[in-house]
């Protein structure tokens, strides 16, 4: 399931729901997961929460420009760290720093 949730947050870019469908998925599978996967989850439930408080700073600010950035900075820095989640899980390790607010 956190392959699926990878895929819901790529989705969710286009479609904002699947990305919530994603957050939900993960914080229920995390407790009862073997620690490769709660990493993963772990993962995953930070990357949408720390990226929705830089949509939610973000996309006000863009009316005035200063928010730009920050919405640049988020689509690069949550790209990035799906692509690196899915990477390591298909490697079958954990994520080094679930609690990173970089990459993990």
């Amino acid at each position: 399931m956190a392959l699926t949730v990878y895929i819901l947050y790529l989705i969710g870019y286009v479609n904002g729901v699947t990305a919530l469908v994603g957050v939900i998925i993960a914080h229920v599978k995390a407790p009862s997961s073997d620690e490769v996967l709660r990493s993963h989850y772990r993962f995953q439930i930070r990357t949408f929460w720390i990226g929705l408080l830089y949509l939610v700073v973000g996309w006000p600010l863009a009316y005035v420009l200063i928010g730009i950035p920050v919405l640049v900075w988020w689509l690069i820095w949550s790209i990035i760290r799906i692509i690196k989640g899915m990477v390591v899980l298909n490697d079958g390790r954990p994520i080094a720093r679930p609690k990173s607010w970089l990459f993990g």
